[in-house]
């Protein structure tokens, strides 16, 4: 078994960093067989070392992005991968939504197929698009609206409730006209946020937002805070987390649906005292009934901090790729496999 990935962002170049000996070294542990780690991706040495194995070995191969060839889907590097096997497995969903050379092009010039993670992820989030159970209840956090506008342009279409929290909560509160203090705006998600909350109700999808909030008076963990109503956000202060009512009412939320989306976290999680609003709602979907989704990204380290991972359906390992799929774009390395060209 030949095994490549990427790790980090390099700048297309051999960095130390990235290097992937920790993960070749942690999968030795796993497998309790020695792992050979390469320190090249392609050349005559890994063709050598290659035509050396024997039935059971385990082979990693350098970070496919050292190779600047390895983003731009470059046909001599596929060229030079494809001769090294004989079958193309990718259970990489967290990169299906690059067409680089190790996610689309080998699977265009090899027989393919999909691993295990990757049908998991394929289905889980089909089934959001296709058939959610009902009631449908999407989760949304993190800073930007205009990052996941069309996620939730589709989500107003699908869901019953949408509970928005995190940074983007607030550039909704301005767009409905609430004051927000110092809190973080995002300027041109205004007008977009506008228009999500128009069409809302206009809808049949409610889109709720905080009724009280936790502030400080600076963006640290040893910051002041009050906990406030949504429209009573003090000058200079900061809104860095839902407060304990909204947490609760969206857990409330949570509890009664037949199947939950969540990304991205309702504060600073990573600060304990901005925590809390993030920890309500991990656990909130860990202990729902109905089929539980985590979308990957900052809401996979949250339901991993808070221990709740093992206890929900099904935690995506994509952030940015589990929206795009939700939004329905093409995901390269998806389509490319034969086997999930269909569901895709």
């Amino acid at each position: 078994m030949i095994l490549m990935s990427h790790l980090g962002r390099p700048k297309d170049a051999p960095d130390p960093a990235f290097q992937l000996d920790p993960v070749a070294a942690r999968l030795a542990q796993l497998l309790h067989i020695p792992v050979r780690k390469l320190s090249e991706l392609s050349g005559p040495g890994v063709e050598a070392a290659v035509g050396s194995m024997q039935p059971g070995d385990v082979l990693v191969l350098e970070n496919s992005r050292f190779d600047p060839r390895e983003k731009k889907n470059d046909p001599s590097l596929v060229a030079e991968l494809a001769s090294l096997g004989d079958l193309y497995v990718n259970d990489a969903f967290s990169a299906a939504h690059r067409a680089h050379a190790t996610t689309a092009g080998l699977a265009a010039v090899m027989p393919s197929a999909a691993g295990f993670q990757m049908d998991k992820e394929i289905k889980a989030l089909e089934g959001l698009v296709s058939s959610p159970k009902r009631p449908f209840v999407v989760v949304l956090g993190g800073a930007k609206v205009t990052d996941k506008i069309k996620v939730i342009d589709r989500f107003l279409d699908l869901a019953d409730v949408i509970l928005v929290g995190g940074a983007m909560s607030f550039t909704f509160l301005k767009a409905r006209g609430t004051p927000v203090g110092a809190s973080k705006v995002e300027d041109e998600g205004v007008a977009v946020a506008a228009e999500a909350l128009a069409k809302a109700q206009a809808g049949k999808c409610e889109l709720v937002l905080p009724r009280d909030v936790v502030v400080a008076d600076d963006f640290a963990a040893s910051a002041a805070t009050r906990v406030v109503a949504a429209d009573a956000i003090p000058d200079g202060w900061i809104g860095l987390d839902i407060g304990p009512g909204t947490a609760e009412e969206f857990a409330a939320r949570i509890a009664k649906a037949g199947e939950v989306f969540w990304n991205g976290p309702m504060g600073v999680f990573e600060m304990a005292p901005f925590a809390d609003g993030t920890r309500v709602v991990a656990e909130a979907m860990a202990a729902c009934s109905g089929i539980s989704v985590g979308g990957g990204g900052d809401s996979g380290a949250a339901v991993n901090k808070f221990g709740v991972a093992g206890k929900m359906d099904h935690v995506s390992m994509g952030g940015g790729a589990s929206l795009e799929f939700i939004e329905g774009a093409v995901l390269p390395g998806v389509a490319a496999l034969p086997d999930l060209q269909e569901q895709a």
